[in-house]
């Protein structure tokens, strides 16, 4: 997939185009991009996505603006996987911001992307006072030179998949629900990098993985599968949030405890994924406190592994106690 980081002011050749903030690339997301590639092939043209950063949101009202379901980097992992051709990342400044529709038509839509066939969500509005909807794109198809479709909300159980319907799964620990309406289990994406080292000292060695954002929607302790280290995924237990327990006022960090792997992992990138919450972050009184609920959020995560995730996990999650603390990995 090859990415642009703006439009061009005048386009190299045709694309079959959608346009979104694809946050989360949920079903509503891949069934779009799905109808993107079907468009494209037919006609013959890349399938190409335009989508913006900031998010308009985080633009006008920064701190009102809703947590992100997915970093930019996952985000165009997910598209690339959804077999996207090309991504144009297009900067929301306030040029942008007070472009009227009928000169975002003229200079993105047709100079600068040269669009011959374009796909809308329902909801799609666009232009300076998000003036601009499915309507205006309608009266401006024929004399542009591109077929116009659109898609209506896509539902699961009756239920409008959304990312805000996502975000609120996450936020409220629903992590099946979560899977649900994304297509997938939640994950993030990071290099491994060192850490304090606590974690090899009390005993249960972690992989730290670099987190970029400080608002994420989720925290809490997990069961997780790896992937990245092995030629399948590996079963863990992961705490993300701020441990309270060891530092005040820390920034989120995301550590994962893995099951009977022991190698040196540091620079490896890896996705891990959030399959089952088990609790909330908790501050204890003092490091033999946390060492003793670490070994039961273990012993936790081993169990609904062994039971819930199918055989291709690399490794038998069904043995050993947490009281024996295999020397998993340096941290």
């Amino acid at each position: 997939m090859r990415l642009f980081r703006t439009v061009p002011s005048n386009a190299t050749g045709p694309v079959a185009l959608t346009i979104g903030n694809f946050d989360g690339v949920h079903l509503g997301h891949r069934e779009m991009l799905r109808r993107l590639r079907e468009a494209a092939d037919a006609r013959g043209l890349p399938a190409a996505v335009l989508t913006f950063e900031p998010h308009p949101r985080e633009f006008f009202a920064p701190d009102q603006a809703p947590i992100r379901l997915t970093g930019l980097r996952d985000k165009l992992r997910l598209l690339a996987e959804a077999g996207v051709d090309q991504v144009h990342v297009c900067r929301f400044d306030y040029r942008l911001a007070q472009m009227l529709p009928e000169a975002f038509i003229q200079q993105i839509l047709v100079r600068g992307l040269a669009a011959r066939w374009l796909l809308i969500g329902d909801d799609f509005r666009f232009g300076a006072r998000r003036s601009g909807d499915a309507g205006t794109l309608r009266a401006a198809a024929g004399r542009c030179g591109f077929e116009l479709d659109s898609l209506p909300s896509f539902l699961v159980n009756g239920l409008r998949v959304s990312s805000t319907a996502v975000r609120d799964a996450l936020a409220s620990g629903d992590m099946a629900h979560a899977r649900r309406l994304l297509g997938a289990p939640f994950a993030i994406s990071g290099r491994v990098v060192h850490g304090d080292k606590l974690g090899r000292e009390l005993g249960f060695p972690t992989a730290n993985v670099w987190v970029a954002r400080a608002r994420l929607p989720l925290s809490g302790i997990f069961a997780v599968t790896v992937d990245g280290l092995a030629d399948r995924p590996l079963p863990g237990v992961a705490s993300l949030g701020v441990r309270p327990t060891v530092k005040a006022n820390g920034r989120t960090t995301l550590e994962v405890h893995l099951f009977d792997f022991a190698r040196d992992v540091y620079g490896a990138k890896v996705k891990v994924e959030f399959l089952h919450k088990q609790r909330d972050e908790a501050k204890y009184d003092g490091l033999p406190a946390l060492i003793r609920q670490i070994e039961i959020d273990c012993a936790q995560a081993r169990a609904y592994l062994a039971t819930n995730v199918a055989t291709n996990v690399a490794t038998n999650v069904a043995t050993n106690t947490d009281s024996e603390r295999p020397d998993v990995m340096p941290r």
